[in-house]
């Protein structure tokens, strides 16, 4: 079966070697740039591969538009119609017959093929396409496809070709058995890269796209292809160039996403008919895969966006980004697959230098909960059992737990322990949301639709939260999800409606309920507590998006206000004129916001009736009590506490609180505040030093030292041993100041350590002249200041320990001004008392200066001299 080419294409130099290979190995990689013809040719080089036979060629393309391309580029190539020899399948739509032999599929339809048939029964080759895309779903199809072939293929191999545009830092062929790596050439002509101002951040891109639209218009033939972060962007600026070239009838204007129907998809990528010139304006859809017709110019805004999950909320979040260094040389390329052609970069060239050299995998930062439950319906019980199976990138551990907890809440899964090993595994109801081909989050909420007899209701939300609003965003309609659902009943009609989105939301609600007509909801999974018989006024549509999101339950933070907190802990708001707003309690089913935002942006959600938490959603209530500090009151509070996730919706305050929460609390606040929050006073710190001196002397001579360490860092490591005794009539800051917290500490001292303490480290010295002195001990070596005068006849300076350790002596003036500071007063009396008698007897004239201070009568009164 020799398909009809009609032009050579590069990758046919490539084939012979690749056939080659196959014949001999069960796996091989291509290296094929794109334009190549890769995806074309390589599937239908080997359907006459003698070991394919009459088996299937599987090949996974990363989007339903490249995978319908493909197929029907195939079967023109046969001359057939697509659904004979060739076909596709995916969601929604599938045109294969008993006849097809290759099968392009979505990358999500290989995980549930193999979870239907593990052994992939007539199926001889799975081509992964474009794998350095790196989707989540191809990771997954690869990971139990390698080790499927382990089990269940040992007698009719299932050979694997991976195909991709680059292999930098992918380490495939380790993965593939060091399957060999065959590389094509690509057909690219020659692209004049033109690279623009420094691109920064926060930059807005709209009006720099439209003037070099404008400009490219003037000064290149071909048509043009325009790569925009999102739809937002592809939107507004269709709208301007459609006003500025609307008297231009040779140029049409072609935005390319996913949301778009097939005859808007198709005009894009389709020739032009001689005479006109298109302006395609692209998401990153158009990178791979798909030739877009008559292209020579690019125009790259640089910018991309991806859903990056948050463990910490459990939302995605869609995160505007720099591309790659491989994005921007793939989207260059686009301009040189027919013709010679021209790119123009919105950023710099040291810039270009700065881009990562690839995106990361999705599967390092994507919710993992579909794939928790897929990996659990293959048989992985944990997370060290992510090892059985071989990845590129190992799912991160914690947020496949994190996902696993989820599954759990929603009754899906259950934690065993298996010699002394927590496990997981499906109940019935988690196995029953596996088999339906939407996020588990949905998969439950249909089932609970199903069982509460809501069936059609279920099954037009999970429809219409598996795609994009279909509602225009410069409408601004309100979130009320009920707009929505009236408009895929017909009972809504508005001009800012996405038609073809509608009408495939329509679609995959019909398909939802057939899949639904055939499940048997199981309810053994602590959903039992809930009512088949609801109240004849129950809040359905709250019910049903509160049982897929019971993380994104929300109570208005004020009467007045258009903030609401969230069940995950985090803030939402919706618009200022949004109608929703009187409502105190919501479900947000999506929401966005920028990153490093607090609050989000509240698109999609419906009012809940509260009482639902009475009776069908009361395995959501959580009953604490709440021992906390008022910040505000500086007191403490103790609630019983009735919540959704982190959401407190009924408090009740206790008089008796219960100590082991009291205790952790004022504990807490202790280690918060720290230890000056305790009456000290100089005493107590004097004490405290004193302890600490000989603690440190006692510890120079011996390991263990009888005397406690009573410094600030261990006395606050230890609050529980010395200070929660005494806490147990605090409730108030105040209180704190009531704390008898000399006896306290001078507890820890046992008998006979305080005597030893007042004779080893007195608090007062007496000196010669009788008076008795205090003793600083906030220095070390501890201070005796003293008037000079006092000390005459003192030969050796003071000690303390036992004679073991010199104080250090600063004599003082009359006026209590320091003379001198010594640590050896009879080397002072020597050498420096001459100069400070000579100094001082002019200036205390009244003050006795004796010659010979050793032989003189100390004093420490004021006289000339002694009697």
């Amino acid at each position: 079966m020799t398909p009809q080419i009609p032009i050579s294409l590069p990758v046919e130099s490539a084939l012979p070697e690749l056939l080659e290979v196959l014949a001999r190995r069960d796996e091989a990689i291509l290296q094929a740039p794109p334009g190549a013809g890769k995806t074309t040719l390589v599937p239908l080089a080997l359907l006459d591969a003698g070991w394919l036979g009459t088996q299937k060629i599987i090949m996974l393309e990363p989007r339903r538009l490249a995978a319908r391309a493909a197929a029907e580029r195939m079967a023109c190539l046969l001359n057939e119609p697509v659904g004979q020899t060739v076909g596709y399948r995916m969601r929604l739509d599938n045109k294969v017959s008993q006849q097809t032999r290759i099968e392009v599929i979505t990358e999500g339809i290989l995980s549930r093929m193999l979870q239907d048939d593990p052994a992939l029964e007539g199926v001889g080759m799975i081509i992964f396409d474009e794998f350095h895309e790196r989707s989540l779903d191809a990771d997954l199809g690869l990971a139990l496809t390698l080790q499927s072939r382990e089990l269940f293929r040992e007698n009719t191999p299932l050979k694997l070709l991976l195909m991709s545009a680059t292999l930098e830092q992918i380490n495939l062929s380790a993965l593939l058995n060091h399957a060999p790596v065959i590389s094509s050439a690509g057909r690219m002509y020659p692209v004049e890269v033109r690279y623009g101002e420094p691109w920064h951040a926060q930059q807005v891109i709209t009006q720099r796209v439209i003037d070099l639209v404008q400009q490219v218009i003037k000064e290149e033939t071909g048509s043009v292809l325009v790569f925009l972060p999102g739809q937002a962007e592809i939107r507004k600026i269709a709208e301007v160039l459609t006003t500025i070239f609307k008297t231009e009838t040779d140029i049409i204007l072609a935005p390319l996403y996913g949301d778009l129907s097939l005859q808007q998809q198709r005009q894009a990528i389709e020739p032009v008919v001689s005479g006109k010139r298109k302006i395609v304006l692209a998401t990153d859809i158009a990178e791979t895969s798909l030739t877009i017709e008559g292209v020579r110019i690019v125009i790259d805004a640089g910018l991309c966006r991806q859903p990056v999950f948050e463990p910490r909320t459990g939302m995605s979040r869609l995160h505007t980004r720099r591309v790659s260094q491989s994005s921007s040389i793939q989207r260059m390329g686009r301009a040189g697959r027919l013709e010679a052609g021209v790119c123009y970069r919105l950023w710099s060239q040291t810039q270009q230098a700065q881009l990562i050299p690839h995106a990361p995998a999705e599967i390092l930062q994507a919710d993992l909960v579909p794939l928790a439950l897929q990996l659990l319906a293959w048989g992985i019980s944990d997370t060290n059992a992510l090892g059985e199976l071989k990845w590129l990138d190992t799912p991160p551990q914690a947020s496949f737990a994190q996902s696993l907890q989820l599954l759990q809440s929603l009754g899906a899964a259950e934690s065993i322990n298996k010699n002394g090993k927590e496990t997981w595994r499906l109940t019935g109801h988690g196995e029953a949301m596996a088999g339906l081909p939407c996020h588990p989050r949905l998969a439950h909420m249909l089932l609970m639709g199903k069982y509460h007899q809501q069936d059609k209701l279920a099954c037009d939300i999970a429809a219409l939260l598996s795609e994009r609003d279909p509602l225009s965003t410069k409408f601004q309609a309100d979130a009320d999800i009920h707009q929505r659902l009236n408009l895929i009943n017909g009972q809504y009609k508005s001009a800012n409606v996405n038609r073809s989105l509608s009408d495939r939301i329509s679609q995959q609600s019909q398909y939802f309920y057939k899949l639904l007509k055939v499940k048997q909801p199981h309810n053994k999974t602590g959903l039992e507590k809930q009512q088949v018989t609801a109240p004849a006024n129950t809040d359905w549509i709250g019910f049903l998006l509160a049982c897929a999101y019971p993380d994104r339950i929300g109570l208005k933070t004020k009467n007045n206000s258009i903030e609401y907190r969230l069940s995950n802990g985090r803030k939402a708001c919706l618009r200022e004129d949004d109608a929703l707003q009187r409502s105190s309690w919501l479900v947000v089913a999506q929401s966005g916001g920028k990153q490093g935002f607090a609050t989000d942006q509240i698109y999609l959600a419906a009012e809940l009736d509260p009482a639902l938490f009475n009776d069908l959603l009361s395995t959501q209530v959580t009953e604490s009590i709440s021992v906390d500090w008022d910040k505000q009151q500086d007191r403490m509070i103790a609630e019983q506490q009735q919540c959704i996730g982190s959401l407190v919706f009924k408090r009740q305050e206790m008089i008796n609180l219960p100590e082991e929460k009291k205790s952790a609390i004022l504990l807490a606040l202790v280690r918060k505040r720290g230890l000056t929050l305790l009456p000290w006073d100089d005493e107590l710190r004097q004490w405290q030093s004193r302890v600490m001196l000989l603690h440190q002397s006692e510890l120079q001579a011996q390991p263990d030292s009888q005397w406690p360490d009573v410094s600030d860092p261990a006395l606050f490591n230890s609050l529980e041993q010395w200070l929660l005794p005494y806490l147990n009539n605090i409730s108030h800051i105040n209180h704190f100041a009531k704390l008898d917290l000399k006896n306290i500490l001078q507890s820890l001292l046992p008998w006979p350590l305080p005597k030893a303490l007042d004779e080893r480290a007195p608090v007062k010295l007496q000196v010669p002249s009788g008076s008795l002195i205090k003793i600083d001990y906030s220095e070390a070596p501890p201070v005796l200041a003293v008037r000079l005068q006092e000390m005459f006849g003192c030969v050796d300076t003071p000690t303390i320990d036992n004679g073991r350790l010199k104080l250090k002596v600063v004599l003082l003036s009359p006026a209590r001004r320091p003379l001198q500071v010594t640590q050896d007063l009879a080397s002072f009396w020597q050498t420096a008392y001459p100069e400070v008698k000579k100094e001082m007897k002019g200036r205390y004239p009244k003050h006795y200066w004796p010659d010979d201070p050793l032989i003189a009568e100390a004093t420490a009164r004021v006289r000339r001299k002694p009697k």
